[in-house]
């Protein structure tokens, strides 16, 4: 009996990544021990996030000419400055409103500039990555390695007013560009390497999805609230529709700047390192933690299923722009002759 699993995930927006992810994340949030209870093999695939990434780095950077550096360069450039930028702008002017403090009361009570610059100043790496292998080109991919820089406090502290305390972590962005760079060399010095090696990208993505969902807890929306989940709306819209205009500025079609409209893992152990290093945000980081945790989650839902959508968009109008001209082509021939 043959069942047509993989032909039903692609037929669902952005299937062959959420599906696994939800997988994931239900038998984590469920049974958060299950891959401790197995070990072994079925606990690696629990835990295995980044050596499947790393994996996956390697076999995209076969993919990649060298020839396409400056567009790495460019396109990665542009997607960090305009979420960063776009970061700061919201911390600033609403830093003049709230100050560091979380808001007390009302409907919003525990949102704070912390929070909200936390959950946007940070790109879900993994995601991005996965998303663009799935719809975008290889050296959108690779742009990753620019948009690596945001990984960590560092932003975060710099766009509150507080980079003299923290240190820049070039080892984690060396460490983020290495598997590319030797995936890169050897698919530019042996085609038949970039052919072989380039051909796993894809089967590699659901196996990760479901390593990336085995470590998100989904009771972190429910702790945060209808607020949380806002948040997460919030990051993905605001930061969606800047990266999409700076990802069609550098020649892009949109694709890229949804797929980098979400808030990373990491970012939620942000505000409790920022409070350590500046007091000033102890009050604000518990709650500013749950939030950002439940950013995570839902950014990780909308930024797969809104990157499909757009690309399935994008395919169909090209599809059919291409049936309207081999319509009309005869049609103009034959007035011609």
């Amino acid at each position: 009996m043959s069942v047509p699993i993989k032909r039903s995930l692609e037929k669902i927006p952005g299937g062959m990544m959420v599906v696994p992810l939800l997988i994931g994340s239900v038998i984590h949030t469920a049974f958060p021990g299950a891959g401790q209870y197995f070990g072994s093999f079925t606990g690696a695939l629990f835990t295995g996030a980044l050596p499947i990434i790393a994996v996956f780095f390697v076999c995209m950077g076969t993919t990649i000419e060298f020839k396409a550096t400056p567009y790495i360069i460019k396109k990665g450039g542009a997607l960090f400055a305009a979420k960063t930028l776009t970061a700061a702008v919201v911390g600033i002017v609403l830093g003049r409103v709230l100050g560091e403090g979380p808001v007390e009361t009302g409907f919003f009570a525990g949102i704070s500039v912390l929070a909200l610059v936390a959950a946007m100043n940070d790109t879900n790496g993994s995601m991005y990555m996965t998303l663009m292998g799935q719809f975008g080109k290889a050296k959108d991919v690779a742009s990753y390695a620019i948009m690596s820089i945001e990984s960590g406090p560092f932003l975060t502290m710099v766009t509150l007013g507080a980079a003299g305390l923290a240190a820049f972590p070039w080892q984690a962005l060396v460490g983020a560009i290495i598997p590319l760079l030797v995936g890169a060399i050897l698919g530019n010095l042996d085609p038949e390497i970039r052919s072989w090696m380039g051909g796993i990208c894809p089967a590699l993505i659901p196996l990760f999805s479901f390593s990336l969902g085995a470590t998100i807890d989904l009771t972190a929306v429910w702790s945060a609230g209808l607020l949380g989940v806002l948040l997460g709306v919030f990051v993905f819209v605001v930061t969606g529709l800047v990266l999409m205009v700076a990802d069609v500025l550098t020649g892009g079609r949109g694709v890229a700047g949804i797929a980098a409209a979400t808030t990373a893992g990491n970012a939620a152990a942000v505000p409790a390192i920022v409070a350590s290093v500046n007091p000033a945000y102890a009050e604000a980081a518990p709650a500013a933690t749950l939030l950002v945790a439940a950013s995570v989650v839902v950014t990780a839902i909308l930024a797969p299923t809104g990157t499909a959508l757009w690309a399935t968009y994008l395919k169909r109008k090209d599809a059919a722009a291409g049936r309207v001209a081999a319509v009309e082509e005869p049609a103009n021939a034959g007035v011609a002759r």
